[in-house]
């Protein structure tokens, strides 16, 4: 059973940074995308960074330039470095892998950016 473990989340004050990891685990085939999504209180969830196997990488034009997402094959793990936080950037984030046309999701973790 394939399961997507989220951790980093937290308070930080706006202009901190915060590093999110996702470690997936029992999976037979690795994940062709990788990435996070965002759902703020009252609002859709909503992309917010992908990552393929072979390293492409796509944003939200929201987080462009700020954000940065990664993953580690050999660790099955993808990582989001969220830079200069700011206060609509509070959300529950989604870790999110697709294979072979299955999508799983993580439990989410909360980043709470003050002002």
């Amino acid at each position: 059973q394939v399961q997507l473990v989220e951790s980093g989340g937290g308070l930080v004050q706006a202009g901190g940074s915060l590093r999110l990891s996702c470690e997936a685990s029992g999976n037979r085939f690795s994940f062709n995308f990788m990435g996070w999504y965002r759902q703020a209180p009252g609002k859709q969830r909503e992309l917010v960074a992908t990552i393929t196997s072979a390293g492409s990488t796509s944003y939200a034009d929201s987080v462009k330039g700020r954000f940065t997402v990664s993953r580690d094959n050999n660790k099955n793990t993808v990582y989001l470095q969220m830079n200069s936080l700011k206060p609509e950037d509070t959300a529950v984030y989604y870790c999110n892998a697709l294979t072979r046309g299955l999508v799983f999701w993580g439990q989410g973790t909360q980043v709470t950016v003050s002002s």
